[in-house]
Formats: structure tokens, sequence, C-alpha cells
């Protein structure tokens, strides 16, 4: 799912841009793009602010009553927020500061099915390119991309699963250790060791046959019978490392 949002105080303008997308995804069919509207650039501001608010791309008119768009945009960037943001305007004169907080595109009104459907094959192969190193997950019934570089293991905690992550973090995942290993499959360096744990083999250290030490300086017992399978896959990814020194 793709969420988008247009964010403009002309009720026309918004519809507009929306039935532009629509027939879009009359061209894509199975592509799931859901489309989110605000009158305001304040009202935008309150939900990234309050809900942790992160849409995939934002189409946000720059002339606005109130907060302009540009100064919206600047506000969001300072709260962490990396939603990518196409400027709609009627003038090309705040182009520089636009791409000054990191705009995708800035489209001079009238807006054109042209236009908004090049913004979005752009955006969308983009996206593809990139959710290819990142997991979108459910946590705490929000949408969360977490990238794959990022997570040094996955422990199954009874119903759930908990993934450990570079910064501490600890993610909690209604999802079976098997429905989790099918999206990090994908990736040579995961593997399975027993049912316990899914292991990202760059954060190995060291390992015997009871447990594993990570290069965070943590230590996992393995399961019992797990060791030979982990030791094998370990020399198939790194392929000719010296097992003196790593492993004992």
């Amino acid at each position: 799912m793709y969420l988008l949002v247009i964010c403009d105080d002309m009720e026309l303008e918004i519809e507009k841009t929306e039935q532009i997308i629509d027939r879009y995804k009359l061209f894509h069919p199975g592509l799931d793009l859901v489309v989110e509207c605000f009158e305001s650039a304040e009202e935008l501001l309150y939900m990234v602010r309050e809900e942790n608010y992160e849409p995939d791309l934002i189409f946000l008119d720059i002339y606005m009553a109130g907060l302009s768009g540009t100064e919206a945009a600047r506000k969001m960037r300072a709260m962490g927020n990396k939603s990518g943001i196409v400027f709609l305007t009627t003038s090309t004169e705040h182009a520089l500061e636009a791409f000054g907080v990191d705009a995708a595109q800035y489209l001079v009104k009238p807006v054109t099915e042209e236009m908004v459907f090049r913004v979005l094959d752009r955006f969308l192969e983009s996206e593809r390119e990139m959710r290819r190193k990142y997991l979108i997950l459910r946590v705490e019934g929000r949408i969360r991309r977490v990238a794959v570089s990022e997570i040094i293991y996955c422990e199954a905690q009874g119903k759930t699963q908990c993934l450990y992550l570079t910064d501490n973090e600890q993610l909690i995942l209604r999802k079976t250790m098997a429905e989790i290993f099918g999206m990090l499959s994908q990736y040579p360096e995961f593997v399975r060791v027993g049912s316990a744990y899914i292991m990202n083999l760059e954060y190995i250290d060291n390992l015997n046959a009871l447990d594993i030490c990570l290069t965070t300086g943590e230590k996992l017992y393995l399961p019992r019978g797990a060791y030979k399978l982990l030791k094998e896959q370990y020399f198939r990814y790194y392929c000719g490392e010296n097992e003196t020194g790593r492993f004992t």
C-alpha cells in the first residue's frame, strides 16, 4: 500500500488532483494507492506531530491561507518526517526554497494528468527500488518501514516475534516466525536458527556449539542441534572465510 496525501486550501484543486490519481489507478490495476486529503497545512502538521503521520508522497500547495506549504514542509522535516513532497503552485518564484526542504518535484498549476502521471511513475519506481531494501511492517497499529540492514536478529516470543535493531530498538510483531522469514529469505545474510531465531549473519562475530557472540557484544544461546547447519551457512555466505579464529 502507498499512502498519498493532497493538501490544498482550494477544494476544487483537491478534487482535480484526486481525480487524476484515480485515473492513474485505472491504468495500474492491483496498485494499492490510498489518498487522504487536507484543506490546510495546519491540519496536516497536527497529524505529523501528534500521530507520527508519514505518508509516502504529499502533493502540497505552496500558497495557502495561514501556514504556507514551504513553511509546513520545513516544520515536517524538523520533526524528522521523510515523506516525499511534490509542491503545487501557480508560480515558480519559490522553486529554490521548495528544493531546500528536499522536495521530490515542483509542479506549476494548472496541474495536468501528464504531469501527475510522470510524478507517480517516478515515485513508484523509486519506491520499488527502496522497498527491496526495507520491510514494510505493521507495528502497534501503524505502518513502519524498517531497513533490512538494521535488523540484527528476530527472536520468537510466544505468539509474537521480536525484531532487534541496531539502534537498540525492539519491535514486537504479531506474525509467525515463518511469515517473517518469508520476508527476509530473499536476503542471503538471513538464516533460520532452529525455531527460536532468524539471524543476520553480518552481525555474528563468532560462535561455538553452545552460543553465538554478536558484534554488538550480546551473546545468544544456540538451540540444540543448530550449530552444524549455522556454521555451514556462515561459510557459504562468506565463501572462503578462514575457519580458525572465527569458530571453535
